[in-house]
């Protein structure tokens, strides 16, 4: 990026119209003038459950993820949103308030509009409504997956897709086997559907045959097809 910053308003625009598969002169300078950059430490709420949403935001650096309480106060992780990547604004597309939450997993930048720009912007681009639109199919596609498999699946099966659902999100390490994410217990068994206690107990099994090893929040795979395999089996 250009010597005036990793995070300057005119290079974090430009990350954003690349998105969309590019954007009119006039397009650019309207989301650069609005374009706030936010930064936020882990741990920190980026919108809250039945907030009312206001801002398009995309995730510049960091980790978030999106959550929503369940049954007697129980989180379940819905997605993990992971650079360069749009979300909180699907509630405002359904003329809705939030029905989730976002949180952030690590320190994090936050690029945001208004979402009244957005939508002018949407109204005179071809590029960025297409954009939007591929996005929220792909979304209700990974949801549909996530539903069945979450309910239906043995705690071995969800744990595993769990793992890979992390690599596929974040990637690995430089060796290549160790997640690119440092999740607490909780929050691995809030995105795989089981109690904290089952995610340990779950993990130590998955240990104790070599299919990965931990250290503290680190997981090592190694055993990827293996942990695939069962996955698929359920």
């Amino acid at each position: 990026m250009a010597a005036r910053g990793k995070y300057d308003k005119e290079n974090i625009a430009m990350l954003i119209a690349k998105l969309w598969g590019g954007i009119t002169d006039d397009q650019f300078d309207l989301l650069k003038e609005h374009l706030e950059i936010k930064k936020y430490k882990k741990n920190d709420i980026i919108y809250k459950n039945e907030g009312t949403p206001e801002y398009a935001l995309c995730l510049i650096a960091g980790k978030v993820k999106i959550y929503k309480e369940g049954i007697g106060g129980k989180s379940q992780i819905i997605r993990v949103i992971k650079p360069i990547e749009f979300f909180g604004f699907r509630a405002y597309f359904a003329d809705e308030i939030y029905k989730t939450a976002a949180m952030s997993l690590e320190n994090c930048v936050v690029a945001q509009f208004p979402l009244a720009v957005l939508m002018k912007l949407l109204s005179k681009s071809f590029n960025i409504g297409f954009f939007f639109i591929k996005y929220l199919s792909i979304e209700i596609g990974k949801s549909d997956d996530r539903t069945v498999n979450l309910t239906q699946k043995h705690i071995r099966a969800r744990l595993a897709e769990g793992l890979i659902f992390l690599k596929d999100s974040y990637g690995l390490d430089k060796d290549g086997k160790t997640l690119d994410i440092r999740l607490s217990r909780e929050d691995l068994a809030n995105l795989c559907n089981m109690t904290t206690s089952n995610a340990i107990r779950t993990l130590s099994a998955f240990t104790a045959e070599e299919l990965i090893k931990t250290e503290g929040r680190k997981i090592k795979i190694l055993e990827e097809e293996e942990i695939k395999k069962i996955a698929e089996l359920g």
